[in-house]
């Protein structure tokens, strides 16, 4: 493939970016999926794959004209705040036209007692009054807002081991979704988790952990997620298949 040819580029690590990345592919297109890096093995997508970041929007503008770049996919974590700023300038910058592939958001249903928060540092000062057993979801690299809690115990999940600071009662179980209902309510039982902090992830590879959360009659801290810039989005891979065919015909 030429380094010039007309591609696509992804960002991404979802699995709404890798569904994307495989329709592509099917179609013809050429595409170059880019992953953050911060998996030490993430789940690679059918087609090119880059790792690393672009050196903010003026980096990724730059990139995107030396690579032949036709159209931009936002398909990236829903809490990937700094990479969507960069796009929506970079794109901008460079007059490449950009989508975001928005996956929604988690719905509470009868019997939820979730408690909504604006960052980490709100989930650990609203801790101490829903439970003494807490099981955290919400990602390694987010522990630390947590280290100050001496007197909680915490089980974290994560897909590669964390570094400190962590808190100091903490056991790490290692794993990646998806993750079924009976699983996750035997997990709880198990540990006697009587709080589950998770970020507004969406998407259903992880929300076994709230329907197991609410047999149990368990609150939920639930983080909402950042503002991202106001640029055109969609929440359907095949509707942002169809976008994408549409570039590529008219390039």
């Amino acid at each position: 493939m030429s380094s010039m040819a007309p591609r696509v580029l992804i960002l991404g690590g979802t699995s709404e970016a890798r569904a994307l990345a495989a329709e592509l592919v099917t179609h013809g297109v050429p595409v170059v999926s880019s992953l953050a890096g911060r998996v030490s093995a993430p789940r690679l997508p059918e087609g090119e794959v880059r790792i690393g970041g672009f050196g903010g929007a003026d980096g990724l503008a730059d990139w995107l004209t030396r690579h032949g770049i036709i159209a931009v996919v936002d398909a990236t974590h829903p809490f990937a705040q700094r990479i969507s700023a960069s796009a929506a300038a970079g794109t901008a910058r460079a007059g490449v036209p950009l989508l975001r592939l928005h996956r929604p958001g988690w719905q509470e249903s009868p019997g939820d007692r979730w408690h909504w928060v604006d960052t980490l540092d709100d989930a650990a000062a609203v801790l101490p009054r829903l439970g003494t057993r807490v099981f955290l979801t919400s990602g390694r690299q987010g522990l630390a807002a947590f280290a100050g809690l001496r007197d909680l115990w915490f089980l974290a999940r994560c897909v590669d081991p964390p570094t400190p600071p962590l808190p100091p009662r903490l056991e790490v179980v290692l794993s990646r979704g998806p993750y079924h209902v009976e699983e996750e309510t035997a997990l709880l039982r198990e540990h006697r988790i009587d709080v589950l902090v998770t970020k507004d992830s969406g998407g259903s590879m992880t929300e076994a952990k709230l329907i197991a959360a609410r047999r149990l009659g368990l609150p939920v801290v639930v983080i909402r997620r950042p503002a991202r810039p106001a640029v055109p989005t969609v929440t359907e891979v095949a509707t942002a298949v169809d976008w994408t065919l549409g570039w590529v015909t008219e390039s």
